[in-house]
Parts: structure tokens; sequence; C-alpha cells
């Protein structure tokens, strides 16, 4: 909303200095300042009345350290994350860009989703919450609308290198076309457009590439968002590593839609997507305001409301900028914690088959409860996943150049 008033007033009204709310890094650093301020000052009020409204956490006994303790300890805090993402990018974003609609969309879609699992949990006294197929259904959905905008839509383009004649010395101009191409890490030729999937299919496969893509986005969403929840076990960890991730998404936004960091990185240039950083910068704000609540010991916890919100958001922002085969190494921690519970899983019902008594791969898993049966204190486990992620986000932005 102030980037059109303050455009009305640089434009029609010729007020100096209004026209700073035109450039993105403006916009970017006052979204994290007021998400950041929002979630630190109001958050203290929604944690009141969470308590207020009895609205706390239900810990099942699973014989960890420290457990009994957070029994009572206000959940649904996810709610801190939404609202101070959301009114800044409302103030500051420009709310006409395709890739903000579809992040806010995301982050209410999603956010409905948690609200309503943990609202089960709490007031229908619930454990399980909503039932495992409705959560699946809602991220089909969400995965669904996100593909299909993504494919059809004609605001979601990519522009073409220059076309280099050596002959007679002329370049062609740049123009934005519909693509399904992606990037590949740390490959010189890193460009991966999903039509080739289904070129098999014959010379006019390429108008079903819809057929492929909508269902990858479709995975990558489910996947993220359910990896973000499993990492959502103990205190600031969730929110903590998805800092991390979202500061690394931030960046690669921000220079796939600046033309001239994208030419001289030599990537791929996504038209529009760099007002993505305003949406991004007020989330990394948001979920550093939270964690000032839930670090050890935690005020409170963000619940389903934030962890699928988290993970829908991450995996969304991911898909727009093209950096979606980053995502294993990009949200590392989310990836391990996933994988511990499907091996876990597997691996208990195999040998349950195979010998008659399911046999474990580690202690407990999500990996997190792996390493507290082993004694380790949350902080540690927690700090040192921080540092795990930071790295990752690191060898990430390598991939930058590294190829």
């Amino acid at each position: 909303m102030l980037y059109y008033l303050f455009q009305y007033l640089e434009e029609i009204v010729k007020i100096p200095g209004a026209g700073v709310f035109q450039y993105i890094t403006f916009r970017s650093g006052l979204a994290v300042i007021l998400s950041l301020l929002f979630s630190i000052i109001y958050g203290k009020r929604i944690i009141n009345f969470l308590h207020t409204m009895q609205i706390g956490e239900t810990v099942r006994e699973l014989g960890l350290e420290g457990q009994k303790q957070k029994a009572g300890t206000p959940t649904m805090g996810g709610i801190i994350i939404i609202i101070t993402t959301l009114i800044p990018v409302l103030l500051l974003a420009k709310l006409d860009n395709i890739y903000v609609l579809l992040l806010i969309l995301t982050t209410l879609w999603m956010g409905a989703i948690g609200f309503l699992d943990d609202y089960i949990k709490v007031f229908k006294k619930d454990k399980d919450g909503l039932k495992g197929r409705f959560k699946v259904i809602g991220q089909v959905g969400l995965g669904l609308i996100v593909g299909s905008v993504l494919y059809f839509s004609p605001e979601v383009t990519v522009r073409e290198a220059p076309i280099k004649d050596a002959l007679v010395e002329t370049v062609a101009s740049k123009y934005d076309v519909k693509s399904t191409a992606t990037t590949i890490p740390f490959f010189k030729d890193n460009e991966f457009d999903y039509s080739v999937l289904i070129s098999w299919m014959g010379p006019d496969a390429s108008k079903y590439t819809w057929l492929v893509f909508i269902p990858i986005v479709i995975f990558i969403i489910t996947a993220v968002s359910n990896g973000a929840n499993l990492t959502d076990g103990i205190d600031g960890l969730a929110a903590g590593t998805s800092a991390i991730s979202t500061f690394v998404l931030g960046i690669f936004a921000f220079v796939s839609g600046n033309v001239i960091f994208s030419e001289y990185l030599d990537i791929m240039y996504i038209p529009n997507s760099g007002e993505m950083t305003v949406f991004i910068s007020a989330f990394m704000g948001s979920l550093i305001g939270f964690l000032w609540y839930n670090t050890y010991p935690a005020q409170v916890f963000m619940g389903d409301t934030g962890s699928l919100t988290i993970g829908g958001i991450i995996a969304v922002m991911a898909i727009a900028v093209r950096k979606e085969l980053l995502i294993p190494v990009l949200c590392g921690v989310f990836f391990v914690e996933n994988l511990s519970v499907v091996l876990q899983v597997s691996y208990f019902k195999y040998t349950k088959k195979k010998y008659g008594q399911g046999r474990r791969i580690f202690l407990m898993s999500p990996l997190h409860h792996h390493f507290q049966k082993k004694g380790y204190h949350e902080s540690k486990i927690v700090t040192r996943f921080w540092i795990i992620a930071i790295l990752l986000g690191v060898f990430c932005l390598v991939s930058l150049k590294l190829r």
C-alpha cells in the first residue's frame, strides 16, 4: 500500500525523496525491521492471549528429558509468524506482482490447514489432529494452484539470453518467454527443461509439459512442508533453520530478478521475481522475531500453524526462483529429518515382517530425538543443526559461480 502511495507522491505530487520506495532494497530492509519489531513487540501479547485461551501444548510421553515441563506451553504460535509477515508485505510490496500474490496465498492456505490441525488437537482433545489424508489433500490443492499459475500465467516468464552472430557481429534483442526451465546446480550448462521428460511422446509433446511440471510442484510443496513439520520438535530448531534457508532464497530471488546481477553471474533472469525479496525479508524478520520467544526454554510453540506454513512458503519460493533442485541441500535439515522417519518406519516394518520383531536404525525419529535419547541437551542439538544449516546455505550460494 505504501508503495503505491509513495509512487503517487513521486509522480503526481512531485515530493522529493518519495522515489526511495521504488527500490526493492529499501523496501526489503524496511520489511525486515518492521516484521522483526512487530513479532517481538506484539508476539508477547499474542502469547498471553493464547495462554488466556488455554491453548496449550499436549505433550506425549516419549521418555525425553525436559518433556513434561513443556506441557501447557502455548501453541499455535505460528499465528505470530503469519501476521508479522503479512503486515509488512501488504504495506511495502507490489501487490499486483504474481509471485508476491502466490506467496500470500501460500501463507494463508497452509496457515489455515495448520490452524485447523492445531484447533482439533487443542479444542477437540484429539492428539492426532487433522487426519493425514486431509492434510495431503490441502497440500496437493495448493500445489495444483501454484503449479498451474507458474505454468499457464503469462506473467511468469524467463528472459532468453542474447544470441550473438559471429559473422555480422550483431546481437539479437532480449525477450521474455514462457519456459519450464529450471537450474541444475554445480553444472556449467545448468538449465534443464521439464519438457525433456516427455520428449519421447513426439515433437508436439512440449505442449503437455504441465502433466509433469504440476505433479513435481505438488510433490515439492508436500515434501518440504512435511519436512518442516517433522523438524519442529525441539525449541528453536524449525524457526532457526528456516530463517537461514529463507535468507539464502532471498539472495537468489534478488539476483535472479536483477538483470545486471543475473548477467554478471550468468544465471537465469526471471523478470519481476525480485519483488519476492520484500516478502522474503518480511518472512525472515518474523522468523527471527519468533525465535525471541521460541528459543530454549520456549515460551510458545509454532504448532502446525507455523511449521506447515514455513515449509509451504520455502517450497514455493524455491520453485519460483527455479532453484527447487537445490532443496535437498538448502533444506538439508528438513530433508534429513524426513529421511530419518522414512528409514525408521521402513526398516521397522521390514524387520518385523522378516524376523517377527521390528528393529530400529535410530533410537527415535525424527533425527533430533535420536540425539536427545543419546543424552545431548536440546540447545546443543539446535545450535549444531543451525551451524549445519549455515554451511549448507553457504554451499548453495557458492553454486552461483561454482559450475
